[in-house]
């Protein structure tokens, strides 16, 4: 069962990197996805930007040690993703990508809000 949680943790864990990297993306469609958005992403930049461990990290290497499987002593990204999905000397590069990116998708929503209400106002 603890290894099924720890699994399960990892899942959500990578969706929600997922959801960090991509979820600005959502207020285009639907603008009230900013705010959670912005929430999330706010979250990844504090857990790249100072040592902070995220709670999901805590609950999947817990689950792991109840279920008696090794637990590594580093964090989510650098277990699962440096050195597995890039090298890690491309660490600060992606970070400042991924920055790059949500400013952009937010850039666009900004855009996207402005012209739909200008039509509004224009019927």
């Amino acid at each position: 069962m603890y290894a099924a949680l720890a699994t399960t943790v990892l899942v959500l864990h990578f969706c929600f990197l997922a959801y960090v990297v991509l979820g600005g993306f959502l207020v285009w469609r639907w603008p009230k996805a900013f705010w959670p958005h912005l929430a999330a992403a706010a979250w990844g930049l504090a857990v790249v930007s100072i040592p902070l461990t995220c709670p999901l990290t805590v609950v999947e290497h817990w689950a792991r040690r109840r279920a008696g499987q090794a637990v590594a002593d580093k964090g989510f990204i650098d277990t699962y993703i440096e050195n597995v999905l890039y090298p890690e000397r491309y660490t600060h590069l992606l970070q400042v990508m991924v920055g790059v990116l949500v400013g952009f998708s937010y850039a666009v929503a900004l855009v996207k809000l402005r012209h739909r209400r200008a039509e509004r106002k224009m019927s």
